[in-house]
């Protein structure tokens, strides 16, 4: 790799290293907010809803089409998040 390139390739990761930094603030307030829903869930079985899952999956699709997002990547990312959190709301579970 020329040092030119590398220069410029050590610039775009520091672009996606700041980028990073505003995705994890991003899921500590989600993560907050799920915390709360957590807390008004009185069984364990009411913290999969898979017609929500569904609901989000498809509006996450529709938007990354509107915003020329590759919707493959929205989805896998969507799909594991959900995932997370389902298991961070089991884990969690408290009644």
């Amino acid at each position: 790799m020329s040092p030119n390139k590398k220069k410029k390739l050590n610039f775009l990761r520091l672009k996606l290293d700041k980028i990073d930094e505003s995705l994890l603030k991003l899921i500590k307030k989600r993560t907050n907010i799920v915390k709360n829903v957590l807390k008004l869930k009185d069984y364990k079985y009411q913290i999969v809803d898979n017609k929500r899952i569904q609901i989000i999956l498809k509006r996450i699709n529709f938007k990354s089409i509107k915003y020329g997002i590759d919707p493959k990547i929205t989805h896998n990312i969507w799909k594991n998040m959900i995932k997370s959190y389902i298991d961070f709301e089991k884990r969690n579970f408290k009644k």
